[in-house]
């Protein structure tokens, strides 16, 4: 398929709500994530997609208003509690789970084309759970990088999108295309090579990287290690030498892409880490040296509970998951969780991300009660989806914070996220570039408190 945007730009969904040139969003509480507080009644003024002013109470001074012209549009938001919009670092928007004989029907019968349609229901579906950011992290036949273009003209609704095109594998490996065809197909299909992400060798590695540039990609993904979905037996041993890794990395600085590595096995995550990755995402089995290493060389961790939690669930229905794929994922799973709690402990840098699309897109909130539960602070999960998020994309002068200058991204929940962080779940409002995509029911601001629920 060599043109899908022109398939998405079939599918142009409904106009967000728009607003006066300048808007003013009165908020009952915004958290100030770099401060770790609320501001109490807050009013904030969006112009042309960015904040312009907060003003409100804060450290027990008396709320202002702002001054603005009297053809601003007001939205009431002072029955909820507004926090930055969210970022999640690790989705698949191209695709989503399905039990194993539906996946092996959809490999063999579908298209680019339908692919990149059910793509357009599952980008809306994030950005209205609260997430106005998001990488995708592997996809075939340029199609994320034809979501993204839809996204930025308008054509259809999602996330601010930062995307890898096609995930670069070994012969093999997690994320080969071939991986488990029968022999006429296989030969029908050839080896794939370094265009469609499979390399062997420094040479292939290198092309590889230039053909995600060609393709339109922001970064590179590599599978560092086997993985747990793959019709492949291990899920954990190394598939790059590091000489292989070392090359991508080199070949990505060349064209400024940052390198995001998966990984479970603890070998494939330090190569990946010594090599100079950005980033590792899951890092199941992570050890004491992976860790020093994390730390040494200011690597980032994205943990993806989300997922673990979700494929140890299915591993115990006997038809969800093939057979090769059964005891990965009931044995990496559930580890998942006590590593991140380690890292965590550890002082490694984590950032939020859920590998939405191995479970249903939408719920990607639940992540956060997952990082409490494992130990982590509800104020510093919130800050792994928005500060720490940003810091890793090298954006944080312009996401992760409602400050005057920075994009005008804004969620809003019912609750107390600090107090109870499965408020999270609960998104009312979504405004992404000072667009509102998502507004109140009208019985959540009908009754609003004169002042918000204090924590």
């Amino acid at each position: 398929m060599k043109h899908p945007v022109l398939v998405l730009a079939l599918w142009a969904t409904p106009a967000a709500t728009a607003f006066a040139a300048t808007t003013i969003v009165d908020c009952g509480r915004l958290l100030d994530v770099k401060a770790g507080r609320w501001r109490e009644r807050v009013s904030v003024t969006v112009e042309n997609g960015k904040f312009v002013s907060i003003a409100g109470q804060a450290a027990g001074t008396s709320a202002s208003a702002p001054a603005t012209a009297s053809s601003a549009a007001h939205i009431d938001l002072r029955a909820l509690s507004c926090l930055p919009g969210l970022m999640d670092m690790h989705t698949h928007l191209t695709g989503e789970t399905r039990p194993q004989a539906e996946s092996f029907r959809d490999r063999l019968t579908l298209n680019p084309a339908d692919y990149a349609f059910r793509s357009v229901v599952y980008a809306e579906r994030t950005l209205l759970a609260g997430f106005t950011t998001a990488r995708n992290l592997g996809a075939g036949h340029g199609v994320d990088v034809a979501l993204k273009h839809a996204i930025e003209q308008g054509l259809v609704k999602g996330p601010r999108l930062f995307v890898s095109g096609k995930s670069i594998a070994t012969t093999g490996g997690h994320a080969d295309p071939s991986n488990s065809l029968n022999r006429e197909l296989a030969d029908a299909l050839g080896d794939p090579g370094p265009d469609e992400g499979v390399i062997n060798g420094a040479d292939d590695a290198r092309h590889a990287v230039r053909a995600r540039y060609r393709e339109g990609a922001d970064l590179i993904k590599v599978t560092a290690t086997g993985g747990v979905l793959s019709l492949a037996a291990s899920g954990h041993a190394p598939q790059f030498t590091e000489d292989e890794l070392h090359t991508i990395v080199q070949t990505a600085k060349d064209y400024g892409f940052p390198v995001a590595a998966h990984a479970h096995g603890a070998e494939g995550m330090k190569r990946a880490i010594r090599a100079g990755v950005r980033s590792i995402e899951h890092g199941t089995y992570m050890d004491d040296e992976a860790i020093r290493l994390f730390k040494e060389h200011g690597t980032w961790y994205v943990p993806t509970i989300s997922a673990g939690r979700f494929v140890a669930e299915k591993a115990a229905l006997p038809d969800y998951y093939a057979p090769i794929v059964r005891p990965k994922a009931a044995a990496i799973g559930p580890v998942i969780n006590e590593t991140f709690a380690k890292a965590w402990k550890a002082g490694v840098k984590i950032a939020f991300g859920t590998d939405a699309g191995v479970f249903p897109h939408g719920d990607n909130a639940k992540e956060f009660a997952y990082m409490v539960e494992a130990g982590m602070p509800a104020l510093e999960a919130i800050r792994c989806a928005t500060t720490s998020a940003a810091q890793l994309l090298d954006k944080s002068d312009t996401l992760g914070a409602v400050e005057p200058g920075y994009l005008a991204d804004m969620v809003a929940v019912e609750g107390d996220p600090l107090a109870d962080v499965t408020a999270m779940q609960r998104v009312r409002f979504v405004m992404k570039d000072g667009t509102v995509f998502r507004t109140p029911e009208p019985s959540t601001t009908a009754s609003a408190p004169s002042r918000p629920p204090g924590r």
